[in-house]
């Protein structure tokens, strides 16, 4: 819609016309399909996206799924959307062919799911992905959405969803919060792709660390980027073109027909005008024969002879389960594969509960050794042995064009083009290599070149000869798409080679070409019945009588009598028996003898299109043959049946095409037993076809010191090599430092750079290695040496600019305080950002033709530096820095595991009295040993921090480096199970150094406490707990809040043994006021004094949903995002400036007496801090919360108070020194619910549990409840993403840390000794609805394993909260819950202690 204004305010105004007319000249058919803007499954984004499903996210979010009950059967309000859907559809109630969905997680999927993706779908989502499959293949012109390409919402309700795009090929809306899945890539659209489907170029934007919901969010539109573009061109044009056509004004009163034959006028006036579009001028550059050195060059055809030895290898290290499809291995090395379809899935995805459905498959075991699959070796291999380049000489191509071949044409233009190595990938059973010829050498592909290595059961066509592995090289021109009749869509090849393993010795391998078709005829008779895919997905019969009764409607009527004049019935009708397919057909054909024989149906399912295979078997005189249907992936036409040498849809396999109209079910129908117009493939041989090798004059040299800082030497360039590099660049001199850092100019630059160097540099590395990392036998981690003494790593401002300061200003006018910095600031910070140093440079001296490759590990040093010290009171001399060389086609995922922590069983024990009778336990006591190791400065931890730098281009070379400092562990967690002591083992540690406190004790500030912080409801257990255990009278004082605090004087307080204190002491009425008192701040601060925010700037999200995935359209971000959020991150964070600045006031105040009273707990040094249930303020995601408010009731611990909790704790403060919570020894938290279930919750733990670093705090997420808009920008900006070096180590720091500050104990076998286990079974007898109830709760446990007599032990495999909500309806059902009391007082009373 446009608005204007119009001149003279006339209402008449025509204006609108023009502007219609340039968006409709302006309209042009789109070049590309949806999948030209889809990631390869092993794209790095791709790989950590699966990595997060994978990793704890991923499991909560599958475990929230698995206690799911049958959304069939409940009342869930968006059931009827889906039953309404099946109605309308003709589907039964409880078909689920695709997923085979249940209850619990269940569910069965086809192989090529990605199966962690599905398993974080709710049964809603898993029972619309049934229903659309359905969709698409009721429609008379069907297509099974295994394989052809769909764009399905499912976060909206199934009503609202069409199951097929109006325009084929294209994708449906992209709105935000929108949950995509592409079901023939089994995936997710992620939101990168969301951005370069709306047209946005995701990979030239500034974006870093933005959340794959943030980026689907930003993509998120009704319209794409091009449509608003060209509304926005046709208004700014609009107008002028008005006045340039001169064309006479519509009257007013116009009616509506006159209205629109102005407007047909006005678009004719414009079809009339010419586009002047630029169009890429042909340059195809040629290998000139005496040009290259001829050791340099050799026949291609060794080189394809060598790879086909490798075919075993390559199968071994290839894919063999979507699992691994992003990179990653099988965590088993046993897989299974069907004989008859060749699908392969390894043994872990097999699931009986969630997994890969191959029942319909005949599948044998096999394993692979982890040797024999390691992928990163073998592409080393290939990288050492493949040329740079490929080039075909003009005979060859001239034959294939006298052949003529349809895509032929011009063919001959490609002769001594070079087909520069493009890129290796890793496949399903085989090695991909793809070469590409380029227009002006870095232009547009012209031409590829795509050679597989591994599993290609084919028969040659020629010589009838059947290969299970090898080589095939594949031709395939682009010419044709960039003609001035353009073919879209995927182009066939115009070439093919095969050469076997098992025929190496053989003169069997050449060149042949498809001729034109012939048109033939065949008798196809069909015998037996066999499901269609229709009856099996659930399709009732009915379905065929509506579809009839469709083209009766007067607005179809016409079209369908045109196609079924046009022999096109088909494309709107079934066939009269749709519901029957053969299993055998027996086909006789006297234009292809070859093809005659009889096939038989497999029985594979949804690996096959249409699960339509039927084998002709291999015999003495005729190779084994598929007929099967070839999918129309972009769904612009009908499915084709074919008969092919290979089980492969690939077209060079094809010997007979089917006419569109032809089906399975006509076999079994007399009349049509006699298919005509069948097409004949003949593929002839090219005897002149010459491909030649040529390994690039390019020659590598790597440097072996750091002396100097050139990391490489690339030699040989050409002088058009040189030109184009610096094609861009105004400057006259020889000696040039090429700008690749940012700009669009860069980025020609590096493509220019990737086409030219990255083959030579890769190569290099596979044989030679290269030093710094990637050495054969090299140690690896090269230590850096600090280049001035007196600026040691991190404090560096030229390599690492300091961020302008804020500070807070009062706006009268609004009445609130806003963050402020000086002015220019920013700007000062963006140039002093540009002029700083960058650890890779690439230096041109175009008089030698030689490029030199700089690095530069000092400046990564200052920026990982400055990571591990910012913002810590700690020396950066004992800062060390490491580096080395790493290639990320060599590394793995890293394997996210649970995390683990280990007992106390190799420490010594330390004995402590308690009060008689009471003992330590053995385990309590080694716990007690732990904690004084820790307070004692004799527990060590290696703090580290890794960044690493990505070489330019696409060589997959990164820069690493890491800091490190050896730092004494101030702090830990004490996670011992519930009941096993936590609160006598804290007791018995302030006992053992009693008098040593008592000593240490001095005025004003150090106090001989020990400062121990609980939820309030835990305050007079404590007083009670230390009563019970202690053999002397500790002095102890219980703040229940401020009113108590104001009657204690300093004195006192510095006097006592220990002080209990609620967690939330911040939320008791007066407390902070009083601290801003008694610090004497700005009388501002005092006059607007700042409350507790009640809201979050940012809620937790620890699963997926919300973070990888959205939540829900109306709620992508799961709650943890809204409107109001950098508000209340500003206020969150005027609130700590001003908590901060009245401690430091207060800690300065040398007027306070030993008399005063209400002296704020911030003001002490306590002895030691311990913290109770630090889970209670650490855990504050939704569902953490809403766990506790049921398991809790009137006790729950509320989120404001978690909030008041966090402050107190000063957990978002990296320097111990000015924390609000002072320590001399050590802090310590308890809890029998450890923060275990992701890293980011331990490197919480760590930073504050003992001031320790794990790598990752410094862009913890915790930061997102108070920095400005500006600084999360910046963070996401500036922030490297984490490569998975990075992410392997996190993990394995996080876990060193548990290591060594955490343990958890429970009761073992010796404090069993002397015990005798007796059994006791009470009878209770519970009513109908009890037992129900009780069946009920055991969410996670299978319904047919559900009874009376479950055990605990059975639980094992689900959520853990899954048990606690079981016991928990257990003692609330009335008859079961008042034995459970009786129960327990009869051993109260039995034993007292």
């Amino acid at each position: 819609m446009l608005v204007w204004r119009p001149d003279n305010d006339d209402v008449y105004d025509d204006l609108g016309f023009y502007w219609e007319a340039i968006v409709r000249y302006l309209k042009s058919p789109v070049r590309h399909s949806l999948e030209a803007f889809i990631l390869n499954d092993d794209h790095e984004i791709i790989r950590r996206f699966r990595e997060a499903l994978n990793g704890p996210a991923g499991r909560r979010t599958k475990s929230a799924c698995m206690q799911e009950v049958d959304f069939w059967a409940s009342t869930n309000a968006n059931l009827p959307h889906n039953k309404n859907s099946r109605a309308a559809l003709g589907l039964k109630d409880r078909a689920r062919y695709l997923t085979n969905w249940g209850p619990y997680g269940t569910k069965q999927i086809p192989p090529h799911y990605w199966l962690e993706y599905i398993n974080c779908c709710n049964q809603r989502q898993i029972d619309m992905l049934d229903i659309l499959h359905a969709s698409a293949l009721r429609d008379a012109e069907s297509h099974d959405s295994n394989f052809a390409s769909f764009y399905w919402n499912i976060s909206q309700n199934v009503t609202k969803e069409k199951h097929r795009s109006a325009t084929s090929g294209i994708a449906g809306c992209v709105t935000p919060g929108g949950d995509v899945i592409l079901p023939h890539k089994g995936r997710p659209i992620l939101g990168c792709e969301k951005l370069l489907l709306q047209g946005l170029p995701y990979f030239r934007l500034a974006l870093q660390n933005e959340t794959e919901v943030q980026l689907g969010d930003l993509a998120g539109n009704a319209m794409s980027l091009t449509v608003v573009s060209a509304c926005i061109l046709a208004a700014i044009l609009a107008e002028q073109a008005r006045n340039e056509m001169k064309v006479k004004k519509l009257k007013p009163g116009s009616t509506d027909k006159e209205k629109k034959d102005f407007a047909e006028m006005i678009f004719d006036r414009f079809q009339k005008i010419k586009p002047h579009l630029r169009k890429e001028a042909k340059s195809f550059v040629k290998v000139q024969d005496g040009s290259i050195d001829p050791e340099m060059k050799t026949c291609a055809m060794k080189l394809f002879r060598d790879l086909a030895k490798l075919a075993d290898e390559a199968i071994d290290s290839s894919v063999l389960c979507t699992c691994e499809s992003s990179g990653r291995n099988s965590r088993t090395e046993q897989f299974v594969q069907c004989e008859t379809c060749r699908v392969t899935c390894c043994r872990n995805c097999l699931s009986d509960n969630a997994g890969y459905n191959l029942s319909s498959h005949s599948t044998s075991e096999f394993s692979v050794p982890r040797e024999k699959h390691d992928s990163g070796k073998f592409q080393t291999k290939l990288r050492s042995l493949l040329p740079a380049s490929l080039y075909l000489r003009s005979s060859g191509l001239e034959e294939i064009e006298s052949i003529g071949h349809r895509h032929s044409k011009d063919i001959i233009s490609l002769a001594d083009c070079p087909f520069n190595l493009h890129r290796i990938k890793r496949d399903r059973r085989k090695w991909i290599i793809t070469y590409y010829a380029r227009n002006n050498d870095v232009g547009e592909a012209i031409a590829e070149l795509r050679i597989t290595v591994g599993d290609m059961k084919k028969v040659d066509i020629v010589s009838q000869q059947q290969s299970n592995c090898g080589t095939s090289v594949i031709l395939t021109s682009f010419l044709p798409s960039r003609s001035d009749s353009p073919i879209f869509g995927a182009l066939p090849p115009i070439a093919t080679m095969c050469v076997g393993k098992d025929d190496l010795g053989s003169n069997g391998a050449y060149w042949v070409s498809k001729a034109p078709s012939t048109k033939g005829s065949l008798n196809a008779v069909g015998e037996g019945f066999s499901e269609p895919p229709r009856i099996s997905a659930g399709l009732i019969e009915t379905v065929e009588d509506e579809l009839k009764a469709a083209t009766t409607k007067s607005h179809n009527m016409k079209l369908f009598n045109s196609a079924r004049g046009r022999n096109e019935e088909r494309r709107w009708i079934y066939a009269k028996n749709w519901d029957k397919w053969p299993k055998v057909i027996t086909i006789e054909s006297e234009d292809c003898k070859s093809i005659s024989g009889k096939y038989e149906r497999a029985s594979c399912e949804q690996t096959i299109n249409m699960n339509a295979l039927w084998i002709r078997q291999k015999t003495n005189d005729a190779p084994t043959l598929y007929l099967l249907i070839e999918p129309n992936v972009s769904r612009v036409g009908p499915d084709w049946a074919i008969i092919s040498t290979s089980i492969s849809y690939e077209s060079q396999h094809v010997i007979a095409k089917f006419p569109h109209h032809w089906q399975p079910c006509d076999t079994l129908h007399d009349k049509k037993i006699t298919v005509n117009g069948v097409e004949f493939y003949e593929w002839k041989h090219v005897k002149s076809m010459k491909c030649e090798a040529i390994y690039t004059s390019v020659q590598v040299t790597s440097n072996k010191c750091l002396e100097t800082d050139v990391l490489m030497t690339i030699k040989g360039l050409t002088e058009r090599q040189c030109n184009m590099l610096c094609q861009r660049i105004e400057c006259d001199e020889n000696f040039l430092k090429l700008p690749v850092h940012s700009g669009q100019r860069a980025q020609q630059i590096i493509r220019v750079f990737n086409s030219v160097c990255v083959s030579a540099i890769q190569q290099h590395v596979a044989s030679n290695g290269l030093h710094f990392g990637l050495q054969p036998n090299e140690d690896g981690w090269h230590e850096l040496n600090k280049e001035d003494p007196e600026k040691p790593f991190g404090l560096c401002e030229e390599c690492v600019p300091r961020r302008p300061v804020e500070h807070w200003v009062y706006d009268e006018e609004r009445g609130r305080w806003d963050r402020k910095y000086e002015s220019g600031a920013s700007r000062k910070f963006r140039l002093a950002l540009q002029s700083s140093p960058t650890p890779f440079e690439i230096w041109l001296d175009r008089e030698q033709r030689i490029l030199d490759v700089k690095f530069f590990p000092h400046v990564a040093a200052h920026y990982v530096g400055r990571q591990l010290i910012d913002g810590r009171d700690i020396d950066a001399g004992e800062v060390s820095v490491n580096f080395r060389f790493t290639d990320t086609h060599l590394q793995d995922d890293p394997v996210i595991d649970p995390f683990k922590v280990k007992t106390c069983r190799n420490e010594a024990t330390t004995n402590i009295d308690l009060k008689k009778p009471h003992n330590l336990y053995d385990r309590q006591k080694r716990v007690i040993t732990k904690m004084l190791n820790i307070e004692n400065g004799v527990t060590h931890f290696e703090e580290l921090e890794m960044v690493e730098h990505a070489l330019y281009g696409s060589s997959g070379l990164s820069l690493t480096t890491i800091a490190k400092r050896t730092s004494n562990l101030r702090g830990g967690v004490i996670a011992d199970a519930i009941g096993a002591g936590k609160t006598v083992v804290s007791i018995g540690l302030i006992l053992n150094a009693l008098n040593e406190a008592r000593s240490n004790k001095m005025f004003p500030r150090r106090t001989s406490a020990t400062l121990v912080v609980v939820p309030p409801a835990l305050l007079q257990q404590w007083k009670l707990e230390i009563d019970k255990f202690s053999p002397t009278t500790l002095n102890v004082i219980v703040i229940y809040d401020f009113s108590t605090l104001q009657n204690l004087s300093l004195k006192r307080i510095l006097d006592s043994d220990v002080v209990l204190v609620p967690i939330d002491i911040l939320e008791s009425k007066g407390y902070f006021e009083n601290l801003v008192k008694k610090a004497n701040l700005n009388k501002a601060y005092k006059e607007k004094l700042p409350r507790l925010p009640t809201h979050s700037g940012q809620k937790e999200i620890n699963d997926a949903r919300g973070v990888w995935i959205p939540a829900t359209s109306a709620d992508p971000y799961a709650g943890s995002n809204n409107s109001s959020n950098q508000q209340n991150r500003n206020a969150s964070a005027f609130y700590t400036h001003v908590y901060q600045e009245a401690i430091k006031s207060i800690r300065t105040n040398n007027t306070i007496k030993d008399s005063e009273r209400a002296v704020p707990l911030e003001f002490f040094e306590w002895e030691r801090v311990i913290v109770d249930e630090i889970h209670e303020s650490l855990c504050t995601t939704k569902s953490e919360i809403d766990d506790a408010r049921e398991r809790d009731g009137k006790d729950f611990f509320k989120e404001k108070n978690r909030r008041a909790g966090r402050e107190f704790l000063g957990i978002t403060i990296k320097n111990v020194t000015k924390r609000p919570l002072v320590y001399r020894k050590a802090i310590f938290g308890l809890s029998g619910t450890p923060l275990l279930d992701s890293s980011s919750r331990v490197i919480e733990l760590a930073n504050l549990m003992g001031n320790a670093y794990v790598l990752g705090l410094s862009s913890h997420w915790r930061r997102l409840e108070k920095e400005s808009s500006r600084d999360i920008f910046l963070e996401n900006y500036l922030e490297p993403v984490k490569g998975r070096e990075a992410r392997t180590a996190e993990f394995s720091k996080c876990q060193d840390y548990l290591d060594v500050a955490c343990c958890r104990n429970k009761v073992d076998d010796e404090e069993m000794n002397g015990c005798v286990l007796e059994t006791h079974i009470r009878r209770v007898r519970i009513s109908l609805e009890e037992k129900q109830m009780y069946l009920d709760s055991m969410k996670g446990i299978p319904e047919e394993k559900r009874s009376l007599s479950i055990r605990p032990e059975d639980f094992e495999d689900v959520s853990p909260g899954s048990f606690a909500k079981f016991l928990k309806q257990n003692a609330s059902l009335k008859s079961r819950g008042e034995e459970l009391v009786r129960i327990c007082k009869e051993i109260l009373h039995e034993d007292p202690k």
